[in-house]
């Protein structure tokens, strides 16, 4: 029998993933698939200059989504992820050794 997993309403999900834990949702269909918060960004433009993104609410930080097709940077939660009590916290990689995940 699988030990029961806690789950979270989105908004408790966010507070936790600005922590620093990764976060999921039991209901997506891919698994490994999670949100993690992404910091320092910066891209390069057009010109090929390197520009830090800074921004006056966010800082230089972004929900960056991790799924199967590699890794989305500004990821927007749909309706269906906002009002979902399914979201879950991914053990912290030192957990997953210990559990053998």
């Amino acid at each position: 029998m699988e030990p029961e997993i806690e789950t979270y309403s989105f908004p408790a999900a966010l507070e936790l993933l600005k922590l620093g834990r990764r976060i999921s949702r039991k209901g997506w269909n891919g698994q490994s698939q999670y949100c993690e918060l992404a910091t320092n960004i910066s891209y390069k433009n057009a010109k090929g200059e390197i520009v830090n993104a800074e921004h006056l609410d966010s800082g230089s930080a972004a929900i960056a989504f991790v799924g199967t097709r590699g890794v989305q940077v500004g990821w927007v939660a749909s309706q269906s992820d906002m009002l979902s009590e399914d979201w879950i916290v991914l053990p912290e990689e030192s957990e997953q050794c210990e559990l053998n995940l």
